[in-house]
């Protein structure tokens, strides 16, 4: 049997944990965001512009033109070539979280990196996904890294990084809903304990942690980064809804009381933090996924999305308490998700070796 990478001393470090480069791809597929294209290339053009200051962006482009397209786009908002590669990688969407390169790493002298590589399958609901599927072989011939195939009872295993978060000190966040249900299962018949096997394996993690249901709107169904988060080795921000009429109030308190009695790798309680959530969003008759819990955490900013709420201003002044070594800045993402996802959702962090 081939070794895993937690047999190997790797492990996922926390997204706080230092980046050498944040991965995003170029958006390009007009179906994700229908009637509301135009501004999406400036959104990511801000993101990009956040994320420069403090580490390398590598982008994602289908082609020659598109590449020229993404350099104008990200010139007029002042981003120059010296922080920004872009690589020819044709893909089939934008959300870099699910389908790029989970990198793992392990510690030196010298440090290496390496890939866990899980399959992609587009959430178990549409069928172009082939593309994003080989991104992260193509990744690992790019930087000339390691990649660990993860694998049970003889077949790969489907995984999105949105369905998981983690601490880098062994504890891991998901959903049942996400990873469980019979509902746009992405392992069919794999249980929870042979998931935590494969997570442990791949991941270096001890502890799973799971949570109930994901919110409304969200067609990836239950994803773990819309509703709850790891801000510390022992801290959690977990979206809180006050209005018990509202869709998404008995799923998040069900997620509270569950953490309430959770304890991480270290035997320790967790300290959970409310974030509001904004009021519902909807366009064309359909509520989207809008939550502040979809934020990133690079080396110079933490970028959570924004969305012309009330609740805005309070879920930027929580994650500035949280977050003191660097700044909580709002990008505004009512456009954004449109395309069901918002910032976390297009991003992948590489650790620093």
């Amino acid at each position: 049997m081939p070794a895993s990478p937690a047999s190997l001393g790797f492990h996922m470090p926390a997204e706080w944990q230092p980046h050498q480069a944040t991965w995003i791809a170029w958006p390009h597929n007009t179906s994700d965001w229908p009637g509301k294209m135009a501004p999406i290339p400036w959104v990511y053009a801000e993101i990009v512009r956040r994320l420069v200051p403090g580490e390398i962006v590598r982008i994602l482009v289908d082609s020659t033109a598109e590449e020229r397209r993404a350099r104008a786009v990200l010139a007029r908002v002042g981003v120059g070539p010296e922080r920004v590669e872009l690589f020819r990688c044709p893909t089939n969407r934008a959300w870099t979280r699910d389908f790029g390169p989970w990198f793992v790493r392990r510690a030196g002298p010298p440090g290496e990196l390496a890939i866990a590589r899980f399959r992609f399958n587009a959430w178990a609901k549409y069928p172009d996904w082939r593309r994003d599927d080989r991104v992260p072989e193509w990744a690992a011939r790019r930087l000339g890294l390691r990649v660990f195939r993860s694998r049970s009872g003889g077949r790969d295993v489907v995984l999105e990084g949105g369905s998981i978060d983690v601490n880098g000190s062994g504890a891991l966040l998901t959903t049942e809903e996400c990873l469980l249900d019979p509902v746009q299962a992405r392992n069919p018949g794999l249980g929870r304990a042979e998931l935590e096997d494969v997570l442990g394996a791949a991941l270096g993690v001890t502890h799973v942690l799971w949570l109930g249901r994901g919110i409304a709107g969200d067609d990836t169904h239950g994803h773990v980064d819309d509703v709850c988060r790891f801000v510390a080795p022992r801290t959690v921000v977990l979206c809180r809804e006050t209005d018990p009429h509202d869709a998404n109030y008995h799923a998040l308190e069900e997620n509270r009381e569950r953490l309430e009695g959770m304890r991480g790798a270290d035997g320790a309680r967790l300290d959970v933090i409310p974030l509001p959530m904004p009021a519902p969003l909807v366009y064309r008759g359909r509520r989207l996924p809008a939550s502040y819990a979809n934020f990133y955490i690079a080396n110079a900013a933490v970028l959570v999305p924004t969305f012309n709420d009330p609740h805005d201003r309070v879920a930027l002044g929580t994650l500035a308490e949280v977050f003191r070594d660097r700044p909580v800045i709002g990008i505004h993402a009512v456009d954004l998700v449109w395309g069901l996802g918002t910032i976390h959702c297009l991003t992948q962090q590489q650790p620093a070796p």
